[in-house]
């Protein structure tokens, strides 16, 4: 009896913490990292601010799994998409339209997870995953080398290089609430003449 107990207050546990992440990103989505407090949290959540704190003792710690389990949809879908393709010079195309495309979808959510002032904390997590698509991507430049379609290089060095332009690319349209999607097709073209990717 005691372990049936045992396991109710385990999944009553886990799905308040998961209740809770699910309005922070809400209330990221909509206010960015700045606009969402604890208390807000709490009370989008349906909680007290007390239980928020049982999970996450500091706003720092909630925002990192906050910003965790974002980046890491995020990372999944542009894998996925990536995965849909043959070709390198696909595959990076599916990666800039993916990555791009979702962040103009949700703008504030976008720019809270690549460039607002956060935590530092917080910021450990970006830089985890920027690694991420920096490896993902690397991967397929190693591809291209490998198979001819791309010339000599340093996947690692690109990879990491087209992480941060296209980072950058999407910070100015985000930032400035503009749509942006007419830059997409320009932001393909620059990687695409930046690893070597043949016409």
């Amino acid at each position: 009896m005691a372990y049936r107990s045992t396991e109710r207050v385990k999944a009553r546990l886990s799905a308040s913490r998961q209740r809770i992440i699910a309005a922070a990103l809400e209330i990221m989505a909509a206010h960015g990292y700045a606009g969402c407090s604890v208390a807000a949290v709490a009370e989008r959540a349906g909680l007290a601010t007390g239980s928020v704190y049982r999970h996450f003792p500091t706003k720092a710690d909630l925002f990192a799994e906050v910003f965790r389990t974002a980046s890491q949809r995020e990372v999944d879908a542009v894998a996925r998409a990536a995965a849909l393709e043959t070709g390198v010079a696909e595959r990076v195309s599916a990666v800039v339209e993916t990555f791009s495309g979702r962040a103009l979808q949700s703008p504030r959510l976008a720019y809270a997870l690549l460039a607002e002032p956060v935590d530092p904390a917080v910021d450990a997590e970006r830089l985890v995953f920027r690694r991420a698509y920096a490896e993902l991507i690397a991967g397929y430049v190693a591809e291209g080398v490998a198979s001819g379609e791309l010339p000599p290089q340093d996947s690692d060095l690109s990879a990491t290089a087209l992480v941060g332009a296209l980072a950058e690319a999407m910070v100015g349209p985000l930032a400035a609430g503009v749509a942006g999607r007419d830059t997409i097709p320009g932001l393909i073209a620059f990687i695409h003449r930046a690893l070597g990717v043949s016409p």
